[in-house]
């Protein structure tokens, strides 16, 4: 009788580069109208989760650090929900690089999927800054959490534009790691538990996440009654921390593993060769 995948030890790194490659081919597939809808789904998601951290890390008394590893425990709720509730969430599918570099899809389908993703993550997060500010929960704890929301949102659009691509890098170095140690669990409570760790990790440490910054930004400005926060800083981090994402995610994670686990070997090129013919026997 086959053990139950309750029981089951995890996927081997080997089988998680062939599992993420499959899912690559699966993503590039799918229609425009089903990664859009994903893709808002994933940005809400990860909204929701910034929202969490915004407010667990408001008027903390525990410590700079222990409160921060507080906060993106909390924030490890947007990755949970888009891993475990389904979703599309563009620094995740970076990982379609390995894929791609397979030659299992097209780099037009890569591309493809990562702007429909973008696009939706993007409508997505807005979207639920839009609900945040309508629903007041800048109120909370007596305004701090609105306060808290806009020195986020400052200290982003501060940020050097060095600053912010090296932070975007480790960022989602960390974002695929997450979804690559979860592609080998086999149960809700290894995926969660193989989120939870990177995710709290990138956000103790400052590092910078695309889509999350899509939620930050924009609802730090909407609280920002000093004009101290300027369109072309946020525009700036935007599109710098984009990049980082993509370098970390595509190439730090997905293309040193797939140099691991799925290059061809130099003994599969061997056998492309013709045979060497045997001396003939006397």
């Amino acid at each position: 009788m086959a053990p139950s995948p309750l029981f089951s030890d995890a996927y081997q790194p080997r089988e998680i580069a062939k599992r993420v490659t499959s899912m690559g081919v699966t993503k590039a597939n799918a229609d425009a109208l089903t990664l859009l809808v994903l893709g808002v789904l994933a940005g809400a998601f990860i909204a929701l989760g910034g929202l969490f951290y915004t407010v667990v890390v408001t008027d903390s008394s525990l410590g700079f650090g222990v409160t921060r590893l507080l906060g993106g425990m909390a924030f490890s709720l947007g990755l949970v929900l888009v891993v475990v509730g389904g979703a599309e969430l563009f620094t995740g599918n970076n990982l379609l690089a390995m894929a791609w570099a397979s030659g299992q899809i097209s780099t037009r389908a890569m591309l493809r999927n990562w702007g429909l993703v973008y696009v939706g993550n993007v409508v997505g997060a807005l979207g639920t800054a839009l609900l945040v500010v309508w629903a007041d929960s800048g109120s909370l704890g007596g305004g701090a959490v609105g306060e808290t929301a806009r020195s986020i949102a400052v200290a982003k659009a501060e940020l050097g534009l060095l600053s912010a691509f090296a932070r975007g890098v480790l960022c989602n170095v960390l974002v695929c790691l997450a979804v690559w140690l979860a592609m080998g669990g086999h149960s809700v409570t290894d995926k969660i538990l193989a989120i939870a760790l990177p995710v709290a990790a990138f956000v103790a440490l400052g590092f910078e996440h695309s889509i999350a910054n899509w939620f930050f930004l924009p609802l730090g400005m909407a609280l920002d009654a000093q004009g101290s926060i300027t369109l072309t800083g946020a525009a700036a981090n935007l599109l710098v921390v984009s990049l980082g994402n993509i370098v970390g995610g595509s190439l730090l994670v997905a293309g040193v593993y797939w140099l691991a686990y799925l290059r061809p070997s130099p003994r599969a090129r061997g056998n492309d060769k013709p045979p060497t013919s045997s001396p003939p026997r006397n």
